[in-house]
């Protein structure tokens, strides 16, 4: 079973606190989406492998730390997930972006890909599906199998906010899938939506409603 870490550092919390008042603005929501998203990815990579160098200072030489291992990849669910993006970038600049778009069919309701661009090592990469919400878990599980399906198998999904529908759909279908999240709501809404939640992600990040 996967790992579900929720995260209840003063500051994330103080930050969600703010995206879901309903009258905090387009600008507003996305500037503190791109923040908590750097401080989840802070805590999101607290495991990833180091190696010892050696560094020479202005004063003399020591020891130090880099990262090894696996190198860092970012993979946004269109379209709510490119607001991450940036948060995520601006702490890890040298992670590669990949995007995946889905929508959902009308008549099966299941999830249909119609866009996937991956790095081109995304195998050898340790990689982090973005989305702000995860509510039935339907887009976010369909989104992790069409990564598998490319070969990868080292992944990570990082949510705002999740519903607990979501958590154990996740946990059901892919169970070798970690899950991070600012916080684990009460349930999803007759419309499929996370209550308390704060409303569609996407449009109060590009103002659309």
């Amino acid at each position: 079973m996967s790992k579900v870490v929720v995260f209840d550092h003063p500051l994330i919390q103080h930050k969600l606190s703010i995206m879901r008042d309903k009258k905090t603005g387009t600008k507003a929501f996305r500037e503190i989406l791109s923040e908590i998203s750097m401080l989840m990815v802070y805590e999101v990579t607290r495991d990833l492998e180091t190696e010892e160098i050696e560094v020479e200072t202005p004063i003399t030489t020591c020891k130090c730390r880099v990262l090894s291992g696996k190198k860092l990849g970012i993979i946004p669910i269109l379209r709510a997930g490119l607001g991450m993006v940036d948060g995520v970038i601006n702490l890890v600049p040298a992670a590669r972006v990949g995007h995946i778009g889905l929508y959902r069919d009308p008549k099966t309701l299941e999830p249909v890909e119609y866009y996937c661009k991956l790095p081109e090592d995304s195998d050898k990469r340790e990689l982090l599906v973005l989305d702000p919400m995860l509510a039935t878990g339907g887009s976010a599980s369909a989104a992790i199998n069409f990564i598998k399906q490319r070969g990868c198998h080292h992944i990570r999904l990082v949510n705002l906010i999740a519903a607990p529908e979501g958590i154990a759909r996740i946990q059901k279908e892919h169970p070798d899938v970690d899950i991070y999240v600012a916080a684990l709501d009460d349930h999803l809404n007759e419309h499929g939506y996370i209550v308390p939640g704060l409303g569609d992600a996407g449009d109060r990040i590009f103002g659309t409603k």
